[in-house]
Formats: structure tokens, C-alpha cells, sequence
């Protein structure tokens, strides 16, 4: 499939497929050099925005250069996953978990589901050859569902979808194919501010900068040394990631709940009253978060978290 109206057919294609397989919104742009956000990254680097999370650091060029993560790669699948649950915690004082992590770890789910539409492409145009990334590689995925015309980046630093919001996962197959490219669409934030006006611990410092070192998601989940005093009684009863810029966000309003069987609640979470927590030990910690996100934290982590927020929720 060499013409225009071949490329534009295989594109459409791939989109189609993509919604079969359950994501949300699939778009297509063009592998190149994403000059404006190296910039953007270098400078946050710079600042150590970035907390502890030196991964950030790493490979910088692979990071803004799909061709160098991918040889030959012509083009960047961008796909969204809708994860917005339709219940959260039962118990209004159990310790709060991120919706994200209701179920089972997501980074699973796409990529099996980003597989089989990259086998999808390759019966079509069998010389293809490609990867699939989720939140596992040096790519800058908010930057690419951008580029593709998904959304764009909110000041809270998150792609936001004009039809579902931004409780959406991203995931990427760059491939070695020429295909139909989408375009970035405006943004529509406008002045609100509720985002940065909602988070507990100032960590929206600049419009879409996100200082990691302050954020209840970095401190609850990537810091793995204690949490600085000085975030005391700023969770907001937060032991695993946070929510709020996201729950206050007015283009949240319109979030549709999933229905996806693979990110079902795990077993009894939604029911672990504030108690439940409390008084888990790594037994039925390891039994209930045994494919859940938690793992990344951990039992240690979780009881760190706890013991943290303990007596301000």
C-alpha cells in the first residue's frame, strides 16, 4: 500500500480496529523529533522536577527520537484506554487509592491489547515491524496522543479528551509505516485554574509543570525514602496516588464509566473499610494486590503510606 488512498484505507483501518479492541480514541503522527518538548524536558530536568525519578534522565535523545527506539519508524499509533470507574471506596474513611489502581495493572492489559492490533497490521501490510510502548520506555506519551489529536495537555500535565476527559491510559506502537496523519487540536482550559486552585501541596507550579517532588502520586508511590515532613496532613487521606486535579476538572464532568472486564475492581477493595487497612499484614496484602498496581509500592510502601496520613483523614 503505496498511494494516498492506500494510506488513508490502512489508517482507517487501524483506527477501526482499535475501538474493537476497546480503546477509546486511536490517532495517528508523523515519527519525528519533538523539538519543543526536548526543550521543555531538558529544562525540567534541569529544575529537578523530577524528584528521585533519575529514569527520566535516561536516554534523552531515545526519549524525544522515536526513529531511535525504532528502526525506520514512520509513524506513532496513539491509543486511549478509558479506565473511569462507576463506584469508588465504600467506606468515606478508608484511605483513598487512585482510580486508576482499582483493578488489575493496566501496563498488562494494553500492551496485550496493543499486540494483537500491531498482528492486526501486519496481515494487512505484512512488511510492517513495530513495538508497543505503555508507560515502560522512553516515550513521551502525552506528547504523542497531543500530536495525534487526542486531546491536549492540561495544566494539571495531563492529556485531557475533549469527549472523555483524562482518566484515560495512553499507549503508543511506533511503527515502519507510512500512514494518514491526524493533527493537534486547541486546547480548552481556557482560564480555569480549578486544578491548581485543588492540589494540596502547591505542586502545579507553572501552567502544565508539575514539581514531582511535591505531587501525593510521586511522594506515595515513586519516593522510596520517607516523605518529607512538611507534606503532614496534605494528603488529604491519599495512600495510593491522587486524584484531585483530575476529580476537579470540569471536562471530568462528562467522563463516561468503562466497561471493560479486565480493569473490574479486584475483589473486595472497594469494600476494605478504613480498619481493613489498617490492620493488614503483608499476608492479605501480597493475597488482595497481587496483580494490582499497589505491587509497585508494595506492602512496606503501603504501610509507610499509612502510617503517614494516619490520624488526619
Amino acid at each position: 500500500m503505496k498511494d494516498k488512498a492506500n494510506i488513508k484505507e490502512l489508517s482507517t483501518l487501524i483506527k477501526t480496529e482499535a475501538i474493537r479492541l476497546g480503546f477509546a480514541a486511536c490517532g495517528i503522527s508523523k515519527a519525528a523529533y519533538l523539538k519543543d518538548d526536548a526543550q521543555r524536558l531538558k529544562t525540567y530536568l534541569e529544575k529537578n522536577f523530577n524528584g528521585k525519578m533519575s529514569y527520566m534522565a535516561n536516554h534523552f535523545d531515545k526519549r524525544t527520537n522515536p526513529q531511535l527506539l525504532v528502526e525506520g519508524a514512520q509513524s506513532v499509533i496513539s491509543v486511549l484506554f478509558n479506565y473511569f470507574p462507576n463506584e469508588t471506596q465504600k467506606d468515606k474513611q478508608a484511605p483513598i487509592v487512585s482510580k486508576y489502581a482499582y483493578g488489575k495493572d493496566y501496563h498488562y492489559v494494553i500492551k496485550e491489547k496493543l499486540n494483537k492490533l500491531l498482528a492486526y497490521i501486519k496481515e494487512i501490510e505484512p512488511e510492517t515491524e513495530g513495538r508497543a510502548f505503555v508507560d515502560s520506555a522512553p516515550v513521551m506519551e502525552r506528547a504523542w496522543a497531543r500530536e495525534a489529536g487526542l486531546g491536549w495537555i492540561g495544566k494539571h500535565g495531563l492529556l485531557i479528551n475533549k469527549q472523555i476527559g483524562s482518566f484515560v491510559f495512553i499507549g503508543e506502537l511506533i511503527v515502519n509505516t507510512s500512514l494518514s496523519y491526524d493533527k493537534p487540536i486547541k486546547e480548552y482550559c481556557g482560564n480555569c485554574t480549578r486544578c491548581i486552585d485543588a492540589c494540596p501541596t502547591d505542586a502545579i507550579i507553572t501552567n502544565k509543570t508539575i514539581d514531582a517532588r511535591k505531587c501525593i502520586s510521586y511522594l506515595s508511590i515513586e519516593l522510596k525514602s520517607e516523605i518529607p515532613e512538611e507534606f503532614k496532613g496534605k494528603f488529604l487521606n491519599r495512600v495510593f496516588g491522587c486524584d484531585i486535579c483530575q476529580d476537579v476538572c470540569p471536562h471530568n464532568s462528562k467522563a463516561i464509566p468503562h466497561s471493560h472486564e479486565e480493569l473490574k475492581p479486584i475483589q473486595g477493595l472497594l469494600e476494605m473499610r478504613k480498619t481493613d487497612w489498617y490492620t493488614m499484614d503483608k499476608a492479605y496484602f501480597n493475597k488482595m494486590f497481587k496483580h494490582s498496581p499497589l505491587k509497585r509500592t508494595g506492602f512496606k510502601g503501603i504501610k509507610r503510606n499509612l502510617n503517614f496520613i494516619s490520624g488526619y483523614s
